[in-house]
């Protein structure tokens, strides 16, 4: 394949996907500006490997496994600076710019209180309305993994935002 036939079928994957897989570095870390970085990054990560991920079954899965494993990486790295901090200086409120909403808020909130793993399952599986088959081969797990990480996590944000809340998260997934 010439070079400019790989780099126009990488440009339309990229411009078909990229927002996706922003949206969805948002939603498994929270930080909106972080979101574009890992996206981008991701991105160039699938470049390099352009040759080999045509050649996959499922390539927006691999990607969203890419842009998952940046994500795992940058909530790590932000624990560890975190504990770093907390040794020298007491952290007050975080602040939110912009418009949200208090329910998007909560929502996000309860969504940062939840392991990685539960945390990536429900996303994948409410925010992205992936099936579950797609959200194992996204994460590199089992089927049973996806089921099981889903429902517990869904249990947890009925304990943190309520019933009521937790279902309008579900029916607003339904809704769209």
């Amino acid at each position: 394949m010439l070079l400019d036939d790989a780099s126009a079928e990488f440009h339309e994957f990229f411009e078909r996907h990229y927002a996706e897989l922003a949206r969805l570095a948002h939603l498994l870390t929270g930080e909106t500006d972080a979101a574009d970085d890992l996206a981008a990054d991701a991105l160039v990560a699938l470049w390099q490997r352009w040759d080999r991920l045509q050649q996959a079954d499922h390539p927006l899965a691999y990607a969203r496994g890419v842009v998952t494993n940046l994500a795992r990486g940058r909530i790590r790295s932000a624990v560890r600076e975190r504990r770093r901090i907390t040794l020298f200086w007491s952290r007050g409120p975080e602040k939110v710019d912009g418009p949200d909403m208090a329910a998007v808020l909560d929502v996000r909130a309860a969504l940062a209180r939840l392991p990685f793993r539960k945390r990536a399952c429900v996303v994948l599986r409410h925010a992205f309305d992936l099936s579950e088959k797609d959200t194992a081969v996204a994460l590199g797990i089992s089927v049973g993994t996806v089921k099981s990480q889903t429902s517990k996590g869904m249990a947890e944000l009925v304990k943190i935002l309520g019933a009521g809340a937790a279902g309008d998260l579900v029916a607003g997934r339904r809704n769209r």
